[in-house]
């Protein structure tokens, strides 16, 4: 809405310029550097999508191809169904951990204090390569290690377990131990904001423990867990490196497809995957934001 002065003038600021275009040039910077750096990617993967490759070479030349084999392969759609098998495994692990050490910080740690050490605390292992972190799981879940080795001296087994790695034991443990941080910060910051009136005011009113929790805090806490569920949910559709390590190349989601494709050359193969991972996505994004209003908490 333009503003006048009391000459019926449009308002044009201490710089003569109007407003409107003054927040014109304002977003303008952080609106080129979206356009460059996210919208023409996306856009020219979506092209190249649709182009033709042989061996060789690629053929910008418009055609199905890509799209009619992806989904005419029964591989296809175990990939995605794995995929989705990690990602719910994994939020639900997430989920309950993240939750249960955002509850503990914010409601039985009463200084201010002590919440930033333990929450620092928290994070110390991520200041390090997800690479390094995954890994280390690799000498502690081998048939000869640390795992097995105390297992075995304590009479639990009197064999190796061969399932504690490379499978999907080890993937879902890994991505538990790379993401539980992406759902334990935004459900604190959410809890952190929560009146402590309204908690006093339901055990006034007679409200057990399970009870406050679960109607007070939960709904209370729904834009924390939805934002955390984006980021964990997203993170493991997109991730390809820990199925490949951690599995030992014996399991695949849509991001190891994406990798091989590429690895092969088949640059428009990978790119029409990427496609529909993105629109799978945000189909899933959109669904969650249909439970919860997230803005309030951004």
């Amino acid at each position: 809405m333009k503003t006048r002065d009391h000459w019926g003038r449009e308002d044009r600021g201490r710089t003569g310029m109007p407003k409107s275009l003054k927040s014109l040039l304002m977003v303008s910077p952080l609106a080129a550097v979206m356009l460059v750096f996210l919208v023409l990617p996306i856009v020219m993967i979506a092209i190249v999508s649709f182009w033709r490759a042989t061996e060789f070479s690629i053929i910008p030349a418009f055609s199905f191809e890509n799209y009619e084999f992806l989904f005419g392969s029964p591989v296809t759609y175990k990939v995605f169904l794995n995929t989705f098998k990690y990602a719910l495994i994994t939020w639900a692990f997430t989920l309950a951990i993240g939750f249960t050490v955002a509850y503990f910080l914010a409601f039985h740690v009463r200084s201010q204090n002590m919440q930033i050490v333990l929450f620092l605390l928290c994070t110390i292992p991520f200041w390090t390569s997800n690479i390094i972190r995954m890994i280390s799981w690799i000498p502690f879940l081998g048939r000869n290690g640390i795992a097995n080795s105390a297992l075995l001296s304590m009479g639990v087994i009197d064999q190796p377990v061969e399932w504690l790695l490379f499978s999907d034991f080890a993937v879902i443990l890994a991505f538990v131990h790379l993401y539980t941080l992406f759902m334990v910060v935004p459900i604190f910051n959410t809890m952190m904001r929560i009146d402590r009136s309204l908690i006093e005011a339901a055990r006034d009113a007679g409200a057990s423990g399970p009870q406050i929790l679960w109607n007070v805090i939960v709904p209370l806490t729904k834009p924390g867990i939805m934002i955390g569920t984006i980021f964990v949910v997203t993170l493991v559709m997109g991730d390809f490196i820990t199925v490949r390590i951690m599995s030992g190349s014996q399991s695949a989601n849509v991001g190891r497809l994406i990798s091989n494709d590429i690895a092969l050359l088949q640059y428009p193969s990978a790119a029409a995957t990427a496609v529909i991972l993105l629109i799978t996505v945000l189909m899933v994004i959109g669904i969650l934001l249909r439970f919860v209003d997230i803005r309030k908490e951004l």
